[in-house]
């Protein structure tokens, strides 16, 4: 009995020592989606005459800190970035910088404070605290918009300058800066009143403005700050395009003879001079005044009347041409009146080209193709409310990040018998110098980017159908 009596005391003290050990929440319930909220500070939120370097900030739950490199947005900008440590339900801030007189100072947290059970972030949680009399009011708020596309980069940053010279993006440290938000909106507060320099650009390490490639944007005149400071809208480009990566040459491609491309390996090099044309299954696009027909290596001879374009019966079309492009590596033939649903042959003349090495083709060869039908195309029709056209519109076929197609508006409608099926994003670009294509902008000569309008919608041209839209308002 004894020890039995032992055995059920140790068998006690073990459980509630498990017990002890592993504290379980209970089970069910709601689960818990509010934010940290602050409960004190030292020094307080928004206090003034402040002089301390160390800043303690108590939630009502445990908290940590995440990521806060990437969310923290400490305005005026310090040469040293702040310590921030957490622990149970206090953030802590340690100032590295000296802090400047009769200064307001924000932090903003973005979503770096979250609680520990369920990661609830406490959205854009800023402290603000004043080394003056009285807390900034300065607001500046408004949107970036990408100039050749009339889209939103949320990654690009606004900031503001001191120094009004030119020069200042470039060499010095910015004075405020804040995010965009998904829509490429902003909004800057408790900012010292006074002028500043107003950019936008890429959020990198240096936030200068050193790379042409890069994206910016600017205002012509400095910006003035006060307490309510009008919305702007910032049009954001890039000065030069970056060069694309020239691609690799793979020298053990397995191409098979007669492909372009390579040879199949141990094969003999082929040295035929052999060519592709440039057809859609086999048929030629009535919207398309030319045929291309590449060659796989520079012509070195060229005889355009040597390349006939005839009916199905051999009988020679006129008022056709045949050039050799810039490249000397394609051939085109421009003709401006295919008819629908008709057979055509181009005749190569076994001598009409040869290659640097005299190579010609190894005979007589025969193209044969047929056009398509009108009722492979659909009729396009929109119309526009509020055209500005004092401002010189074009209208773009965006497909991707390429234009297809761009068309000078000269009424509020735009109208094609035959369009190609298919979907489509259409742009308005106010083309100020009426060249028909979207230009840059240049700090240098003060110049703003052309504007791109984005229409919202997609549009859809089906074939053998009337595809007609109404009451197009550009969002100005």
């Amino acid at each position: 009995m004894k020890s039995f009596l032992s055995f059920i005391a140790i068998a006690f003290i073990i459980i509630l020592a498990s017990s002890c050990a592993n504290i379980i929440p209970p089970s069910g319930g709601p689960r818990d989606s509010l934010p940290p909220h602050l409960v004190t500070a030292l020094p307080k939120d928004s206090a003034v005459n402040v002089t301390a370097k160390n800043i303690t900030l108590t939630f009502d739950e445990f908290v940590e800190v995440k990521e806060v490199q990437t969310n923290l947005i400490f305005n005026p900008v310090p040469k040293n970035t702040p310590n921030v440590d957490y622990k149970l339900r206090n953030v802590t801030i340690k100032l590295r910088d000296s802090l400047e007189p009769n200064t307001t100072y924000s932090l903003d947290f973005g979503d770096a404070i979250k609680d520990v059970n369920e990661g609830n972030p406490a959205k854009n949680f800023t402290y603000v605290f004043s080394t003056g009399k009285s807390i900034a009011n300065g607001t500046f708020s408004g949107k970036v918009v990408l100039a050749e596309t009339g889209k939103i980069d949320s990654t690009l940053i606004v900031v503001l300058h001191r120094n009004l010279n030119d020069t200042a993006v470039v060499k010095d440290r910015i004075r405020y800066y804040t995010r965009l938000d998904g829509k490429g909106n902003f909004r800057l507060k408790n900012i010292e009143p006074g002028t500043y320099g107003a950019f936008a650009l890429p959020n990198g390490y240096s936030k200068k403005y050193d790379d042409t490639t890069s994206l910016f944007a600017f205002l012509n005149n400095p910006l003035v700050i006060a307490d309510t400071t009008s919305a702007v809208v910032f049009y954001a480009y890039q000065e030069q395009k970056k060069n694309p990566a020239s691609p690799v040459q793979n020298n053990n491609s397995d191409a098979t003879p007669g492909k372009l491309g390579g040879l199949k390996p141990g094969a003999k090099e082929d040295k035929r001079l052999r060519y592709t044309v440039r057809l859609e299954n086999g048929q030629q696009d009535l919207l398309n005044n030319k045929i291309q027909i590449d060659f796989v290596r520079k012509l070195y001879s060229f005889d355009s009347t040597k390349i006939l374009l005839t009916d199905t019966f051999n009988r020679p079309v006129t008022n056709y041409k045949v050039t050799l492009d810039t490249t000397k590596k394609a051939v085109f033939i421009t003709y401006n009146n295919w008819r629908q649903e008709t057979n055509y042959r181009i005749l190569l003349i076994k001598d009409a080209v040869a290659d640097t090495n005299n190579v010609t083709l190894s005979k007589n060869d025969t193209i044969q193709f047929v056009t398509k039908k009108e009722a492979d195309y659909g009729s396009f029709r929109l119309r526009f409310n509020n055209l500005d056209f004092t401002r010189n519109p074009v209208l773009q076929f965006v497909s991707g990040d390429k234009v297809l197609q761009a068309v000078p508006l000269t009424s509020r409608e735009f109208y094609r018998k035959l369009f190609i099926p298919g979907d489509y994003e259409l742009n308005v670009l106010y083309d100020t110098n009426k060249n028909g294509v979207w230009d840059a902008g240049n700090y240098k000569e003060k110049r703003q980017p052309e504007i791109v309008i984005e229409l919202k919608q997609k549009f859809t041209v089906k074939a053998n159908w009337d595809n007609e839209t109404d009451n197009i308002v550009l969002d100005q």
